[in-house]
């Protein structure tokens, strides 16, 4: 038996990047004989077992045919006399089909080291094409790997978009789209996702409220990029440097749907993009499951960031009526969330990268006047019931009037 640390443990050593997850390929034996050493088996689909200590995952070598559509329509086979050169042949990219084995050697059939020395995400065979969740697995590795210099090998590029011309990208489920974009969020480059899966037509097959952004055009004045679709990546980046928060992330992306559904004869005016964006969100985040956290964070940004962007001119009552949207007295964090998405969203403009954004501190010294109010003082002097509330929002407002004076 002989046990090999493979994968994006292997790639990301030979990168520098730090390791959070480990896992192993065991070659030359049985699952029973894994299980009579205390592993325990959870794998349905293949062999995958629990190490008794660690809890780090053991998968038998393995080898795979295709025997139906989508990314689980294949047969998986395993034995003892599968090698590991075997098994790293059915991986998606060379960078990920390298092995290290107990003693610290590499095991390279298909060239990884060379494609991380020269920065390309390649396939590692043929095979690339059977299993449609690649075609996301290589965006979020594009997305990933981006700052560090890494681009997409053309015949990858070719393969993936033979993939989506298959239609083979329609069987994938909600749970591992949205995987693959939950953790695009996490990257330093999460722009780089949407533009990989646009670039090979898949984000038209999986991402269709988004793909319909390019080609949308706003006025110059406020948009000197012009393209709603390419404003959306820019405030995918700014977000991206702005906060680790994936969930603010996500609804900077979210923020401007509805321009997608604008008529041309209204073009290059948006008026109603803040309404009709919300009922697009919802019909995403049902289609692909997506928490509802994650929604009601993104709901609020589309509907609100244009009053955020017009902060210095609201009244005290609306900023009260904006701050009350947020939830934010049962949320506080709700606020900072809001804020940083709006600020993406500002700065996401050409030209526009480095800009101050007064509005932030507005709505802070707004939030932080109404907070002044305290219910107990109004039940002091006497409001009761229904009183107490309308009470209180007169208080917020003349605390917020008052914080705005010179």
């Amino acid at each position: 038996m002989q046990i090999f640390l493979v994968g994006g443990a292997v790639r990301d050593k030979y990168l520098n990047i730090d390791v959070h997850d480990q896992d192993w390929v065991v070659v030359g034996t049985t699952p029973e004989v894994l299980i009579s050493k205390g592993f325990s088996a959870v794998g349905k689909d293949f062999p995958v077992f629990l190490h008794p200590e660690t809890k780090q995952e053991y998968a038998l070598a393995r080898t795979e045919r295709k025997t139906g559509s989508g990314y689980k329509g294949f047969d998986c086979y395993f034995s003892p006399d599968v090698t590991i050169e075997d098994d790293l042949l059915r991986r998606d990219l060379t960078i990920n089909a390298m092995a290290l084995d107990d003693k610290g050697k590499l095991i390279d059939p298909y060239g990884g080291q060379t494609d991380l020395n020269n920065r390309v995400l390649r396939h590692v065979s043929s095979a690339f094409t059977e299993d449609p969740l690649r075609v996301l697995r290589v965006a979020r590795f594009a997305a990933k790997l981006h700052h560090l210099g890494f681009s997409i090998a053309d015949e990858t590029q070719d393969l993936m978009k033979q993939i989506v011309a298959s239609k083979e990208l329609e069987h994938l489920t909600a749970e591992r789209i949205w995987q693959e974009w939950h953790k695009s969020l996490s990257t330093q480059d999460p722009q780089v996702f949407l533009s990989v899966l646009r670039d090979c037509g898949a984000l038209k097959v999986i991402l269709p409220e988004l793909d319909c952004l390019f080609g949308v055009p706003q006025p110059e004045k406020w948009h000197p990029e012009i393209d709603t679709g390419i404003h959306n990546l820019m405030v995918a980046k700014q977000a991206a440097i702005l906060t680790p928060s994936t969930k603010v992330r996500f609804a900077a992306q979210m923020h401007d749907l509805g321009k997608g559904v604008t008529p041309k004869n209204e073009w290059p005016s948006h008026k109603m993009h803040c309404h009709t964006g919300q009922s697009i969100i919802k019909q995403l985040c049902d289609r692909l499951r997506v928490p509802n956290d994650y929604r009601e964070l993104a709901l609020i940004v589309c509907k609100q960031h244009s009053n955020v962007h017009r902060a210095e001119e609201l009244r005290a009552e609306t900023l009260l009526k904006v701050l009350n949207s947020f939830d934010v007295w049962r949320k506080p964090e709700r606020l900072d969330e809001v804020l940083v998405a709006c600020m993406a969203d500002s700065r996401g403009r050409t030209r526009y990268e480095n800009i101050e954004y007064p509005q932030k501190a507005i709505f802070e010294q707004a939030y932080q006047a109404a907070l002044s109010v305290k219910a107990k003082d109004i039940i002091k002097d006497g409001y009761q019931g229904a009183e107490i509330r309308l009470e209180m929002d007169k208080r917020k407002v003349e605390a917020i009037k008052r914080s705005r004076c010179p």
